[in-house]
């Protein structure tokens, strides 16, 4: 298993004017697992801190052309331009009798100082705080996009839901790659998630990025970045999304819609832990777990050549596919049950309850669009039921299945002609959003997302009387 320490394949940059030195702290850090770089002033620290992206920067303060604290303040410039990069950890160095300049230093925003000649075993102490908070900026820069979605725990009690949570938990131990499959809907994120969340890479970033939302262009540049000058317009590099995913887990999602050409640089990385980014020859190392999704069937995509057999065995070292929710009808109402007290608390009607008739047209209904459609079903149940009840009855779900009644059985229009059949079923819905409104055409209208003056045509139209509420 790879390890996860902070150190491994680290990129440090070491900025010294005094050769000697510089060297001597490569080959030390070099040794103990960094990937270490070299600048000998403060221009070429600036050209490394945009060509090499260093997690951390150990800077000397006298030196000639820039000195330290212009470096520093160099970097806060970049830095609020929102320039990649920019906002590296930097550990300064300074001789015991400039103490004062290493203090102007952290005020120019300098991580922490170390004092000349060199202590190697408290500069790596230094650095590996350095760089756990580097991890923890990065982490929360990645929550901070994300903000507003909500995130469930893995919900069911069924042995198929038992035996993928089992297998889930195994799997999150190792670095081993993992393809959720299933159909739409079926909770595959929220699985990395909590592997992501099991895994000893926790405490590092979960990134991700949906392989079948952008075009292979935009997909590109959003997995590997940019350099400056790679495109018309690129004019500061930026990182891509598996390099904001160092040191923890990026999930591909869609993963059987990624183009052709965009899946050998996928498995270079999966092979090598390497890539260049778009425009650029140097090579950018990561620390990454994968985990990959789709609703395709792979092994028929590589038989038709639309993907890579190489990558479908990459990424098919654990395998989990998850069960439609009509294989799992036992996992409905404890799902409906948990999407309910979410929704009802966010519409501030904590009390609201199913009743049985409800939960009946809940567990009979096939679900084709899996948990993600039971969620959203729920929601607008709370949304469509009346503020001044506690309950959510099965007319607030006629929309899930029309065509069937509270009591399970077809309406008697199915017989008829296709236009005939169509009028029938537009009175039905008409007649039972009435009905939810006490008779007021404009809460019905509203109900049913219709102009008020067309759901007045169609009442018209289907001659539909305030008499057949009663019936």
């Amino acid at each position: 298993m790879q390890s996860t320490d902070p150190r491994i394949k680290s990129k440090i940059l070491v900025v010294d004017d005094d050769a000697d030195i510089a060297m001597v702290l490569k080959d030390r850090l070099d040794s103990l697992g960094f990937e270490a770089i070299v600048a000998k002033d403060g221009v070429q620290a600036l050209d490394a801190v945009e060509r090499e992206t260093p997690r951390i920067m150990i800077l000397d303060l006298e030196m000639p052309r820039l000195s330290g604290v212009e470096v520093l303040q160099r970097l806060s410039q970049g830095k609020q331009r929102g320039r990649d990069g920019y906002d590296v950890p930097v550990i300064v160095m300074t001789a015991h009798g400039t103490i004062k300049k290493a203090v102007e230093a952290m005020k120019e925003g300098a991580y922490d100082f170390v004092t000349k000649p060199i202590d190697v075993d408290h500069l790596i102490m230094t650095i590996q705080k350095a760089s756990e908070r580097e991890t923890l900026k990065r982490h929360y820069e990645v929550l901070r996009t994300e903000v507003g979605t909500k995130y469930a725990t893995i919900i069911g009690t069924s042995p198929q839901m038992k035996s993928m949570i089992e297998l889930a938990q195994r799997a999150a131990g190792s670095d081993a790659s993992v393809l959720l499959l299933g159909e739409s809907g079926t909770g595959k994120e929220l699985f990395a998630r909590s592997i992501h969340q099991w895994s000893p890479r926790k405490s590092a970033p979960f990134v991700v990025i949906n392989c079948v939302a952008l075009t292979e262009t935009l997909l590109e540049n959003e997995l590997f970045g940019h350099e400056k000058g790679a495109f018309t317009g690129a004019d500061r590099l930026e990182k891509g999304k598996i390099e904001m995913a160092d040191g923890g887990t990026i999930f591909l999602d869609e993963i059987g819609d990624m183009p052709p050409g965009l899946q050998a640089k996928l498995l270079r990385v999966l092979q090598d832990h390497e890539f260049t980014r778009v425009g650029g020859t140097r090579l950018v190392r990561v620390n990454i777990r994968v985990i990959a999704a789709t609703n395709k069937d792979l092994k028929q995509a590589v038989k038709a050549g639309a993907f890579r057999e190489d990558l479908f065995f990459r990424l098919n070292v654990v395998t989990l596919t998850l069960p439609p929710l009509r294989d799992r009808p036992q996992d409905v109402a404890q799902l409906a049950e948990f999407f309910l007290k979410r929704h009802a608390a966010d519409a501030k009607r904590a009390q609201v309850k199913f009743t049985a008739d409800a939960m009946a047209v809940l567990s009979r209904y096939p679900w084709p669009g899996n948990i993600r459609e039971l969620d959203n079903s729920i929601a607008r149940a709370v949304i469509l039921s009346s503020a001044d009840k506690d309950e959510i009855d099965a007319d607030q779900l006629t929309f899930l299945a029309p065509d069937l009644d509270t009591d399970g059985a077809a309406p008697g229009y199915h017989h008829l002609p296709y236009h005939d059949s169509i009028d029938e079923h537009r009175r039905s819905i008409i007649l039972r959003a009435l009905k939810c409104a006490n008779g007021s055409q404009t809460k019905a209208a509203e109900q049913l997302k219709l102009q008020r003056t067309y759901l007045a045509r169609l009442i018209r139209q289907l001659n539909i009387s305030m008499e057949s509420l009663k019936t």
